[in-house]
């Protein structure tokens, strides 16, 4: 089945792209997202139409994807503090979401968490690397370096070191 795309779906295509894909696939899940319409004499004569204007929108938000990364780069890198045990293993996980608005308090950079991506959780102090997908052609990365905001001991080691001293 020929369906035109109304918004860009990854790993499919762009806004205004023509595609062929399966029957259920399209009826399923593209058509009932609005993601697509289905590829009639009507709609491709009024995608040709308007075939202009999606390319200059899509050039605007790429400048301005390229712009924001070119940010984020200059920004260098993102420093976080948070509580730790003294084997250097956070209380609690970093989330993207966390790391966005962080990225927004210190450099005034938005960025949807939707679009951050992470090699490995962020669960203990270090150095990570944050891949930020702006758009299907504009990818940028930043390191978060983790430091610990005050180190915890572990109550374990607590209790054993009260009962020796009494």
């Amino acid at each position: 089945m020929q369906v035109i795309l109304k918004k860009d779906v990854q790993n499919l295509g762009e806004q205004g792209d023509l595609v062929q894909v399966k029957d259920g696939y399209a009826r399923n899940y593209l058509l009932p997202q609005n993601f697509a319409e289905l590829a009639t004499p009507g709609a491709l004569k009024n995608r040709e139409q308007n075939l202009a204007r999606i390319h200059a929108k899509q050039e605007k938000l790429h400048q301005e994807a390229l712009a924001k990364a070119e940010q984020i780069e200059k920004f260098g890198t993102l420093e976080l503090s948070a509580k730790a045990g003294e084997s250097g293993k956070l209380f609690g996980t970093i989330t993207t979401k966390k790391l966005c608005e962080e990225l927004h308090a210190k450099a005034g950079i938005e960025v949807d968490r939707k679009t951050v991506s992470l090699n490995a959780p962020i669960n203990k102090i270090g150095s990570y690397t944050m891949l930020i997908k702006l758009t299907s052609k504009v990818k940028t990365e930043l390191t978060v370096n983790v430091t610990a905001s005050e180190v915890l001991k572990e109550e374990i080691e607590e209790t054993v070191e009260e009962t020796t001293e009494a």
